[in-house]
């Protein structure tokens, strides 16, 4: 079975994460099968950056998102638009909106705040 999950990277006690399509029995930081986006906590607020239509093709093909990873597609709003996408929705909408929605937030690196 295929879920979708947090790889942890970065140093110690800085952590930052990866998005991730592994398998369920491979460990937290072993083989995985593509990287999705990226989540770091340490910004204010937290950076999510994904690959929407690859997130889409992944849960469409039954792949399972963990509980953290859950909590993050519900924050950026990934799980709304791929119920959207599920009822029919055109996938090129969708990611406009998703860009959009990225534009707007906008985190200076120096800062890492808005």
């Amino acid at each position: 079975m295929v879920r979708i999950r947090l790889r942890r990277t970065g140093m110690k006690k800085q952590a930052s994460y990866r998005i991730v399509a592994a398998d369920k029995e491979k460990p937290r930081d072993g083989k995985f099968l593509e990287i999705l986006g990226s989540y770091n906590p340490r910004t204010d607020p937290s950076t999510v950056v994904v690959q929407e239509d690859r997130i889409y093709h992944w849960l469409k093909n039954g792949a399972q998102p963990s509980d953290s990873v859950s909590q993050i597609f519900n924050y950026s709003g990934v799980t709304e638009r791929y119920e959207r996408f599920k009822a029919g929705e055109e996938l090129e909408v969708l990611m406009a909106e998703s860009e959009k929605m990225m534009a707007e937030r906008n985190i200076n690196p120096r800062t890492r705040q808005n």
